[in-house]
């Protein structure tokens, strides 16, 4: 089995790409080790001392170590995990809906509708190739909500992301869009 690791551009965090289909679309967010139930693979990974976030992918999965840990010691130890579970042949997650669904008044659906097309076909693909995911949150009053997920979440340059490029994208085809805010 061959996995190729990629640095990301928050340094914190390593994304392994597998040659294997973990998820079937979606993906999944574990910060910490709180609802790790779902996932084995995620409980595989957080055994391993110093991790403190995984996030799973459709093909890779995006580790995030403890900033006094070092790659050169931790990285070793994540593959040998990963060749181990992807061998077992246990599914890596047991439940992967982790939307959080919110109201959208009947005037905000076109444009709530218009937002979510632009993140899944402009925004995501990108972010993904990062070793992240971005999920919309909610809207209001023409002020967007995102939450920044794997390697995104904490990265030097997300908020950079979210409002020089996703706020002025959005702006750009969606005159309602007045701002975008990241939420934890």
């Amino acid at each position: 089995m061959y996995i190729e690791t990629e640095q990301t551009p928050n340094p914190q965090t390593l994304k392994f790409l597998l040659e294997q289909e973990l998820l079937a679309s979606g993906s999944v967010n574990y910060a910490d080790r709180e609802g790790i139930e779902t996932s084995p693979l995620a409980q595989e990974i957080f055994r391993i001392e110093d991790v403190e976030g995984v996030f799973i992918g459709q093909n890779f999965v995006s580790v995030t170590k403890a900033e006094a840990s070092d790659w050169a010691v931790l990285k070793p130890i994540v593959l040998s995990s990963l060749m181990q579970f992807i061998a077992s042949g246990e599914e890596a997650v047991k439940v992967t809906s982790d939307e959080v669904s919110f109201k959208v008044s009947d005037e905000d659906a076109d444009v709530v509708a218009q937002i979510s097309s632009i993140i899944a076909e402009r925004v995501r693909p990108s972010v993904a190739g990062d070793g992240g995911d971005i999920v919309l949150r909610g809207y209001e009053a023409g002020i967007v909500y995102l939450q920044m997920q794997g390697a995104c979440a904490g990265c030097p340059s997300s908020t950079i992301t979210l409002k020089h490029g996703i706020e002025n994208l959005l702006k750009y085809y969606i005159p309602e869009v007045i701002e975008v805010r990241a939420v934890e």
